[in-house]
C-alpha cells in the first residue's frame, strides 16, 4: 500500500467515512497486524478503542486456589529491578500500571481514569506531553490511598542512576509534574510518538511512595518491600521464598467490582518446561504453565490427554544467538567482557558471517517449535508493519567453509581452524530446557564441519535469567563467546524492543549490568536513526526507520536470530486467561476465572 493511500484511509477514520474496525480489517488484508493499525491509528490522532474483557462471575472470591507454574523460578518482586520475565510476571501479580496492553495492541486503563487521548486533551499536538487522570479510591494494600505523588515518585526513583533500575530508560529523559492529586503530567525534551511507555506495562508498575521514599539510589537494594510487596494489584501478598515459590490471596479492597475470582494464588518455580506441561496438560495438578518452550511433538501429546490446552498468542518475542563483541577472558578494571576490549575471534566479519550460515534455522523450526514458531532472519519480526522484507538466512556449511578458509583461518590436524595462533574455539552458553540443547546441538554439529570448535555450557534457568548482580552467571553478564535466549517484546510498539542495541544501554558493572545492550555491541548510525526515530510523529516514515535499524544489527552478524516465537502457555480445561503478546501473561490475572 503507497503512503498516500495509507494516509487517506487514516483521514477517512477520522471523519467517520470509514469505521475503525474497517481500517484495521483493510491493514490485516495488506499484511499488518491489529496492534500495529491500532497504533497508527492512535499516532495520527484516533482514540484508541475501548477493550471488554470477558468476565463471567457475579462476585468477587469463591475461585478457591489458582496454581501458576514458572519453570524460571520467581527470583524477586520489585518490578524495577526485574531483568528476567519471571520476575516481571511475579510483580505483576502485586503491582499495576497506569495502562496494560490487550492483545490487539489497544491500551487498556488499570491505575488510569482513561487512556490519554487528543480528544480528551490527554496529548499534545506537537508531541511533547501527555496528561494522565488517575482512578480514584483506589488502595495500596496496606489501606493508603494510591495518588498522584506515587507516579511522581516512580519516576524520580527510576530515573536516578545509583538505584540501578532496569526501568531507567523509560524515565530518565523525561518531567513528571503532579497537577492535582489524581492528575499528572509528562513532559517530553522532544516530539515523542511513543507516549505510552513510562507508567504502561511491563515497566510501567508502580511502587508504593510511603514505603520505598527511603531508599532511593544507593540503598534501592535494601528495601524490605523487594521481597514483601505491597500494591494496588489483586492479590496481597502471603510469602515468598525466592527461587521457590510465591504465594497471595484476594485483595478484598480491589479497585475493579467482582474481581477476582480466585481467593488464593500460588506460583511455583523451578523443574524444566516439560514437567510444568505435564503438570497442567496431564496430570491436572496445575492450572497454568508459563512459557512452554517444549517441542511441539510433546505439546500435542500431552494434550491428548484432555486435562487441559495449549494456547498460541501472536507476539514479537525472537530466540535468537548472541555473539559477544568483547572479550569474556581478559579481565579489565575488576570486569570481565568490557566495552574496553574487543573479541578476538569475532572482531573477523568473516567468522561472524560464516557462523549465520551455520544455523540450521528450518531444521529448528520444523523439528523442535512446530506450530509455535517460525524461523526468522529478522530481530524485529511483529508488528508485522516494522518486518523488514530485505533480510534473508540460509544455512550452507560448504560456503561457510570458503568464507574461512579465504579469510586465512586454516584447519589443522585436529581439524579446528585457526590464524595467527587463535583457534576457532568457542563457548556457546543457554538456560537449560531441551528445545535450547537441541538447537545447540544443530548449531554445533554444523559448526565442526566447518572447522569450529564449540563447547556448549548450559545454565539452571533460575540462575541464567536471575536478576542478580553479582551472579557471574546470568546472560547479563555475558561471559561466554555466544549465549541465546529469548527476548520478549512487551509493547505493540519496537522502540523501546530496539534499545537492546544503542551504545548507551551497554550492560557492564558501573550500571550493575543492568543495561539492556548485554551484546555491547554498539553502531553510530545506529544509535542515530533510534534517536531520529524517538522523535518522529510520522507513523510511515517511523516504521521505515526501525526497519533500517534492524537491517543494521543483524547485518553485522553480531545477532544472530533464528525463530520468531509465539507465546505459548498452558492451560487446564476450565481456565479462562486473557494473555496478550504484548504484555506480561498476568496483565489481567484480576480477570481470570475458572467456570463451575
Amino acid at each position: 500500500m503507497k503512503e498516500r493511500e495509507l494516509r487517506g484511509l487514516i483521514a477517512d477514520v477520522k471523519t467517520g467515512r470509514l469505521s475503525r474496525r474497517g481500517f484495521v480489517q483493510r491493514m490485516i488484508a495488506v499484511g499488518l497486524t491489529a496492534p500495529m493499525a491500532g497504533m497508527m491509528l492512535s499516532q495520527s490522532g484516533v482514540a484508541m478503542a475501548a477493550t471488554e474483557i470477558p468476565y463471567k462471575p457475579t462476585r468477587a472470591g469463591g475461585g478457591g486456589l489458582l496454581k501458576l507454574m514458572y519453570w524460571q523460578a520467581v527470583t524477586l518482586l520489585n518490578p524495577h529491578f526485574a531483568v528476567g520475565t519471571k520476575d516481571q510476571e511475579g510483580s505483576r501479580i502485586f503491582y499495576e500500571p497506569l495502562a496494560g496492553w490487550d492483545g490487539d495492541g489497544n491500551l487498556v486503563p488499570v491505575l488510569a481514569a482513561e487512556i490519554p487521548s487528543k480528544e480528551n486533551d490527554g496529548l499534545a499536538e506537537d508531541g511533547r506531553s501527555v496528561i494522565w487522570k488517575l482512578k480514584r479510591g483506589v488502595k495500596w494494600h496496606d489501606g493508603m490511598p494510591f495518588t498522584a505523588d506515587d507516579v511522581v515518585f516512580n519516576w524520580e526513583y527510576a530515573r536516578t542512576p545509583e538505584t540501578a533500575a532496569v526501568s531507567i530508560i523509560s524515565y530518565k529523559d523525561i518531567k513528571v509534574e503532579k497537577i492535582d492529586d489524581f492528575t499528572v503530567r509528562l513532559t517530553f525534551a522532544k516530539p515523542t510518538p511513543f507516549w505510552a511507555d513510562a507508567f504502561v506495562g511491563t515497566y510501567g508498575m508502580i511502587i508504593p511512595k510511603h514505603l520505598f521514599a527511603d531508599y532511593v539510589g544507593g540503598k534501592s537494594r535494601d528495601a524490605p518491600t523487594n521481597l514483601k510487596p505491597v500494591g494496588t494489584g489483586p492479590y496481597v501478598f502471603v510469602d515468598f521464598k525466592p527461587g521457590d515459590v510465591v504465594r497471595a490471596k484476594r485483595n478484598p479492597d480491589y479497585h475493579v467490582p467482582n474481581r477476582p475470582h480466585f481467593d488464593e494464588v500460588e506460583v511455583k518455580g523451578g523443574g524444566d518446561a516439560v514437567s510444568a506441561a505435564r503438570a497442567v496438560l496431564q496430570t491436572g495438578e496445575f492450572d497454568y504453565a508459563w512459557n512452554m518452550q517444549v517441542e511441539d511433538e510433546i505439546l500435542l501429546k500431552l494434550e491428548s490427554a484432555g486435562k487441559g490446552r495449549v494456547t498460541i498468542t501472536p507476539s514479537g518475542n525472537v530466540e535468537f544467538m548472541m555473539l559477544n563483541s568483547t572479550d569474556p577472558a581478559v579481565e579489565v578494571d575488576g570486569e570481565r567482557s568490557s566495552p574496553k576490549t574487543k573479541h578476538p575471534l569475532f572482531s573477523d566479519g568473516a567468522v561472524r558471517q560464516a557462523i549465520n550460515l551455520l544455523i540450521d534455522r528450518t531444521s529448528v523450526e520444523k523439528f523442535i517449535y512446530g506450530r509455535t514458531a517460525l524461523a526468522t532472519a529478522n530481530f524485529l519480526n511483529n508488528p508485522e508493519r516494522f518486518r523488514s522484507k530485505n533480510t534473508k538466512f540460509e544455512f550452507n556449511i560448504e560456503k561457510a567453509n570458503q568464507i574461512l578458509e579465504a579469510a586465512g583461518w586454516k584447519k589443522g590436524a585436529d581439524g579446528v581452524r585457526a590464524k595467527d595462533g587463535k583457534p576457532l574455539k568457542l563457548v556457546y552458553q543457554t538456560s537449560i530446557n531441551a528445545p535450547r540443547q537441541k538447537t545447540q546441538a544443530i548449531v554445533k554439529q554444523a559448526c565442526q564441519k566447518a572447522g569450529i570448535d564449540v563447547e556448549l555450557k548450559s545454565v539452571v534457568g533460575s540462575v541464567f535469567f536471575s536478576s542478580d548482580a553479582a551472579n557471574p552467571d546470568t546472560y547479563p553478564h555475558f561471559y561466554a563467546d555466544a549465549q541465546m535466549y529469548n527476548t520478549t517484546m512487551p509493547q505493540a510498539d519496537p522502540q523501546f524492543f530496539m534499545n537492546q542495541y544503542v551504545s548507551w544501554q551497554v550492560a557492564n558493572k558501573e550500571n550493575k549490568w543492568q543495561g539492556r545492550n548485554v551484546s555491547r555491541w554498539q553502531n553510530k548510525e545506529y544509535d542515530e536513526i533510534y534517536k531520529q526515530a524517538e522523535q518522529e510523529l510520522d507513523a510511515v516514515k517511523r516504521a521505515a526507520m526501525f526497519i533500517k535499524l534492524n537491517d543494521l544489527v543483524v547485518g553485522d552478524n553480531y545477532i544472530q536470530p533464528i525463530i520468531s516465537r509465539t507465546r505459548v502457555a498452558a492451560l487446564g480445561g476450565k481456565l479462562t486467561a486473557h494473555i496478550s503478546g504484548w504484555d506480561n501473561d498476568l496483565w489481567q490475572l484480576a480477570s481470570w476465572y475458572r467456570d463451575a
